[in-house]
């Protein structure tokens, strides 16, 4: 500008400009506040983005997705490792103390009508076959049990006053063979509720139960506590070497 305040010639190509310099520096408070407020906006971005940049770049999300990789295959490997253990522990027969084989031997069972304990049942190895009431599907499970338990001695006993005779006619079994627990004198263990196989040795052991479908075992236990009977083939038709035993279990 020149002296007498008429825009003068610019000398720089630039546009003219009128410059207004105010005779008060408190006029500019407003324009001061505003600029302060862009320098603090400014400085918020750039801390946000040094705090929250790396979680948009490669730098944190990588480490962040092994990481969260390794704990889920940590997790599934205890979780394989436990399960497959308490598999293995479920497939173990449970194995009964010895006072509570003790109570199932002193147990009176009733073979038509007439009392009898089961430990004064013939045979050195007997296997008891617990039949729960009401066991519908019982049959097919019974007749691998007779062949998976030859050569000891099967007996069948109805749990809370269940009546086997009609399923000892088709295993082949005698008469003397079905008991049953009318008077509820088995212990509260082997009340059950589905059918199982109890392995024992004459003289007061209880070796092993066994639940329904679990049959596998039985024949080697059976060997392994009588080994004095002479090895010899499973008849085909399933029955146990009393198959055709009618007499009473006291003869």
């Amino acid at each position: 500008m020149n002296a007498g305040g008429d825009p003068g010639r610019d000398d720089y190509g630039l546009p003219p400009v009128d410059i207004e310099v105010p005779n008060d520096a408190r006029e500019l408070a407003r324009d001061v506040q505003a600029y302060h407020r862009e320098l603090r906006a400014r400085r918020r971005r750039h801390l946000a983005k040094r705090f929250y940049g790396p979680l948009t770049r490669d730098g944190m999300v990588l480490p962040l997705l092994a990481g969260c990789l390794a704990l889920t295959l940590l997790a599934a490997t205890l979780l394989t490792v436990f399960t497959a253990r308490q598999a293995a522990i479920g497939l173990r027969p449970s194995r009964p103390s010895h006072a509570a084989g003790a109570s199932l031997l002193n147990a009176t069972v009733f073979f038509a009508g007439q009392p009898e304990m089961l430990g004064s049942l013939p045979g050195a190895v007997l296997v008891l076959a617990l039949v729960p009431p009401r066991c519908n599907r019982c049959l097919p499970d019974l007749k691998r049990l007779t062949v998976q338990s030859y050569p000891a001695e099967l007996y069948l006993v109805g749990v809370r006053g269940e009546q086997v005779d009609a399923l000892a006619r088709p295993l082949g079994l005698g008469p003397a063979h079905a008991l049953d627990d009318s008077d509820n004198e088995l212990p509260p263990h082997y009340r059950v509720t589905a059918l199982t196989a109890v392995v024992v040795k004459n003289g007061g052991t209880v070796v092993h139960e066994f639940p329904r479908g679990r049959w596998l075992q039985i024949r080697d236990d059976v060997r392994s506590l009588n080994p004095a009977s002479p090895p010899s083939m499973v008849p085909a038709t399933g029955k146990s070497a009393t198959a055709t035993s009618s007499s009473s279990p006291a003869g």
